[in-house]
């Protein structure tokens, strides 16, 4: 296997991005990133670009609960289906276009990768899971160690469970949303690759979205959808992540 850090992220330290750049005060939206709000919601917008401006650094790649960095400042995990979009996701968020590895082949992502954000929250991108084609062992030891890092890190403030818009929710989607219930850790659903859908069908996955928060004891209530490629839900998301930072 190669060297961690370079599989998974650019080098450690400061990286240009392009959060820098958008207008101090984005065009405030709803969680789902449609109709305007206002009020407090301006403020929250602005927070988050401000996190998301700051320097992104990459901290470590580990593959056993042994090698976790030391519990820190909150920190929040990406999960999801093997090639959901957890790192077109994490790129778009953090306005860095290789910060993490893109990858065509579903279940590339072996390691719990850490990423350390202005010293206020880690970022942590999460194995993915349901990918058939791995071994069964590998499968195995990857919830293993997503479940024993899910319910044992203290500085873990909340999931961001991915579901890809474009397809039907599967069996391991859920299986992993009881297992978080299980695991007592709050979780939010968040839907990606909201462009390749058309608008209809795209309301109706977000009501299933809803539905499915509602039906789980550790979903939060709010359903962000995004897309990668148009940067849609990126301002509501980062809002959401700023809130949790210290």
């Amino acid at each position: 296997m190669g060297d961690p850090a370079a599989d998974a992220a650019e080098p450690a330290g400061a990286c240009a991005n392009d959060v820098t750049h958008e207008a101090a005060v984005p065009q405030p939206t709803s969680p789902c990133g449609k109709e305007p709000v206002g009020g407090a919601a301006v403020a929250a917008l602005e927070a988050g670009r401000v996190l998301f401006a700051g320097e992104c650094r990459f901290v470590r790649a580990v593959q056993s609960i042994e090698a976790l960095p030391p519990a820190g400042v909150a920190e929040v995990a990406f999960a999801g289906r093997s090639n959901v979009g957890k790192s077109s996701l994490l790129n778009a968020l953090t306005g860095r276009r290789a910060l993490a590895r893109v990858s065509g082949m579903p279940g590339r992502t072996q390691q719990l990768v850490f990423f350390d954000l202005s010293g206020r929250l880690v970022l942590v991108d999460l194995p993915g899971y349901g990918y058939a084609q791995a071994p069964k062992s590998v499968q195995a030891d990857w919830q293993g160690l997503m479940f024993d890092y899910l319910r044992g890190r203290p500085s873990l403030r909340r999931v961001l469970l991915l579901l890809d818009a474009r397809v039907a929710v599967k069996a391991s989607d859920v299986a992993a949303m009881q297992m978080l219930d299980w695991a007592a850790v709050t979780f939010q659903l968040v839907l990606t690759k909201a462009d390749g859908v058309r608008p209809p069908a795209l309301a109706a996955k977000e009501k299933q979205a809803h539905a499915l928060a509602r039906a789980h004891s550790a979903a939060h209530p709010q359903v962000i959808t995004t897309s990668s490629a148009t940067t849609l839900g990126m301002a509501a998301l980062r809002a959401a992540l700023a809130d949790l930072a210290e």
